[in-house]
């Protein structure tokens, strides 16, 4: 800019010097040496670690930080590069870490190398960089749980009784994923599968205790819990105990039809009588599909006074739309939108037998349209003993209220075919004495919820999705298959290399499996 303006410049030039060691040109610096004469003067990892020793547990896999910590961590990951640097704290006093990587080694030699850059004032303050190996010696020791688990695996101190009284699993699988989501079952010893439920046992009362705290947090509980003496020492007084943690879990599940007792309806601002639960997490969420008034109920309100459903998904029927009118636009009522309308339906095992046609009101009329299949609760046909029902004289029912739009027509065309994405599953002891059918009964339960993780975004907002790797797409099957079923997007989903890998060289042992 001062050139232009025709101002006098002067050329700015960086001096140089000759080294007093070899005498090659070179920019000054405190020393005067260039920077091979430096190093062959000073060594500044002399003195410093190249052989560490460290103590790894095969079992868990984690890695002991003295004097009791033991810390969880992959093969060359974040956490692992950050133990080996905790191990060198003497070398912190003495140089500066500019830079840290692993050395790849082979997996069986019990090495790990990491590749140290460190940077350190020597000679009239001139700072030299230099890069050495430090070798880590791997010692096989197994932590103080796992020795326990290999003397004797029912050697537990805390377990935690999980059960939902139901006819179905359906919430245990949701919150399978959320366990291992937030790996909250990653201190459990042993996990087994019980009838209407999961037994979780621990090593330790606290990691029991953080379990139930972790499960009020994702689902409406109650829980109690009680101690067993197992032995005791009079000389140094110690106590030793089993401790045992019985949660329950609201048997109200999402898409249930409930009838309020009257004193909660009252409370809820005269809501329902007939209300759907429309989601469970800590608190249920209540939906009247008549008037779109919606609430939640809190576990504490729930089970004071604890109400069971009048109509649970196992009573569903297939309803086909023959019209649909809009009454109101539609409207978002809690994260979820809907819109009432008048709807013609018949049910689908009536279509083309008799004229039974019922007019009914739905929340669904900004997803219904006329030859759509739905399905929802046949009140005109059903024959429920419900006690609360009971309680409301000259209450009018409708003689059937629709819960979702049905896919399961569009789905036959598509039956067989893979998915392109997996979901993780917790390592769980199975009771393999049990009935083919109850195998089946299983495994349509599980399909169904798969299919209600596709329909639903919002259900599958804290769950990870993993890309099946051997899932691969047919341009063929995605012409035929151009109809709207509901399918996951593939930037939902995650990648994840190493479940893969160990389910695919048959090691069920370390990682958790993988099913479609």
């Amino acid at each position: 800019m001062a050139g232009e303006a025709g101002m006098f410049m002067v050329p700015q030039t960086t001096g140089s010097v000759l080294c007093c060691k070899c005498g090659i040109r070179m920019q000054p610096n405190a020393a005067n040496m260039c920077v091979k004469c430096l190093r062959s003067e000073v060594d500044i990892t002399e003195g410093l670690p190249k052989h560490v020793m460290i103590i790894h547990c095969p079992e868990c896999d984690s890695y002991l930080l003295p004097p009791k910590t033991w810390i969880k961590a992959q093969v060359e990951s974040k956490e692992l590069l950050t133990f080996c640097l905790n191990r060198l704290k003497s070398l912190r006093n003495k140089v500066r870490i500019v830079h840290a990587e692993f050395i790849w080694t082979e997996p069986h030699s019990k090495r790990i190398k990491v590749r140290l850059r460190v940077q350190k004032e020597v000679l009239n303050g001139a700072i030299l960089e230099q890069a050495y190996i430090v070798e880590y010696v791997q010692q096989e020791h197994m932590c103080e749980s796992c020795s326990r688990i290999q003397a004797n695996p029912d050697q537990w101190v805390a377990a935690v009784q999980l059960r939902q009284h139901v006819s179905h699993r359906r919430t245990f699988f949701y919150l399978e994923q959320l366990i291992l989501k937030h790996d909250a079952a990653g201190r459990a010893i042993r996990i087994k599968q019980m009838d209407q439920g999961i037994d979780f046992f621990f090593a330790n009362r606290s990691h029991g205790v953080k379990f139930v705290e972790f499960l009020g947090k994702v689902s409406p509980i109650r829980s109690r819990h009680d101690k067993q003496l197992v032995s005791h020492d009079p000389k140094s007084n110690n106590y030793n105990y089993k401790y045992t943690f019985s949660v329950e879990i609201s048997p109200v599940c999402r898409e249930d039809l409930i009838c309020l007792p009257p004193k909660v309806a009252v409370s809820l601002g005269n809501l329902g009588p007939i209300v759907i639960c429309t989601k469970v997490t800590n608190s249920i969420a209540l939906l009247d599909p008549l008037t779109l008034r919606y609430c939640f109920l809190d576990a504490d309100q729930y089970w004071r006074s604890a109400f069971r459903s009048l109509l649970t998904c196992r009573q569903l029927v297939e309803y086909i739309v023959l019209d649909v009118e809009i009454i109101s636009p539609e409207v978002n009522v809690g994260g979820s939108k809907y819109a009432l309308a008048d709807a013609q339906v018949a049910r689908l095992s009536d279509f083309g037998r008799n004229d039974t046609i019922f007019f009914i009101k739905t929340h669904l009329g900004h997803l219904l349209k006329p030859g759509d299949h739905a399905l929802g609760y046949d009140l005109y046909g059903a024959n429920s003993n419900d006690i609360e029902l009971e309680k409301y004289k000259g209450l009018v029912l409708p003689e059937a209220i629709l819960i979702k739009k049905s896919y399961e027509e569009k789905r036959q065309r598509k039956r067989g075919k893979p998915r392109a994405w997996k979901l993780k599953s917790l390592n769980m002891e199975v009771d393999d004495t049990k009935g083919r059918n109850e195998q089946e009964k299983m495994n349509s339960e599980y399909e169904e919820f798969l299919r209600d993780l596709e329909e639903n975004p919002e259900l599958r907002f804290n769950i990870s999705l993993y890309r099946n790797k051997g899932y691969q797409p047919s341009e063929m099957a995605s012409t035929a298959d151009g109809e709207d079923v509901p399918s996951i997007p593939l930037e939902e989903l995650l990648a994840d290399l190493d479940i893969t890998d160990a389910e695919d060289s048959g090691d069920d042992n370390d990682d958790d499996g993988m099913r479609e």
